[in-house]
């Protein structure tokens, strides 16, 4: 898939003021500082579509951008580290429950992972919750150029050995680097294809 546009449309925390043209959102989710600016700004290939800061907790609300007019790329907050209050902690859990639980128009799920570290309950907590409530999701595992070649696959083997404790099967997954742009076309191809699938 090629970006051709990408457009910054509406930022909210109530989603029954999202868009409400019928097409396709593709979200993505992780822990705070895990990279997702990043990630989005090098999947459009926009420096600035997303907003990126050393300081976790950026994202505080619902972002959608609309992709070559036919689809949504829709970036939510942050779970977990973000230095912001319990109370704002608190809405954030509110309104991202509310976005899954009520858009019908979500397509897939990308969750975050910072592929460096061990799996994390947080994280693994909130796959479990997309699973629950029927939720397709995969895994998208951040910043692979700060790994060495053995490390990387030795990881997310250790991920994915985890997974399968909780899980039958895997979800598709990506191994992905916004610096030198490892998973770009692997990423917008599976969009590209699930696109296709619901016409």
């Amino acid at each position: 898939m090629k970006i051709k546009t990408a457009e910054f449309v509406i930022s909210n925390t109530d989603v029954s003021k999202c868009p409400k043209d019928n097409l396709p959102e593709y979200a993505f989710i992780g822990r705070s500082n895990v990279g997702k600016s990043s990630l989005i700004n090098m999947l459009t290939n926009h420096k600035s579509l997303a907003k990126t800061s050393g300081k976790p907790g950026k994202t505080q609300l619902i972002n959608h951008f609309i992709i070559n007019q036919n689809w949504f790329l829709v970036d939510l907050p942050g779970y977990g580290y973000a230095s912001v209050s319990k109370d704002k902690r608190k809405t954030f859990q509110s309104f991202i429950r509310d976005y899954f639980n009520k858009r019908m128009q979500l397509a897939c799920t990308f969750v975050l992972v910072d592929s460096r570290h061990s799996p994390q309950k947080i994280d693994l907590d909130f796959m479990e919750f997309l699973g629950t409530n029927g939720i397709a999701f995969c895994i998208i595992f951040t910043k692979a150029d700060k790994l060495n070649k053995s490390t990387l696959p030795k990881n997310i083997a250790n991920y994915k050995k985890e997974l399968l404790t909780y899980w039958e099967e895997l979800p598709p997954y990506f191994i992905s680097s916004s610096t030198d742009k490892t998973g770009r076309d692997e990423i917008l191809d599976f969009i590209q294809n699930v696109n296709e699938s619901m016409k």
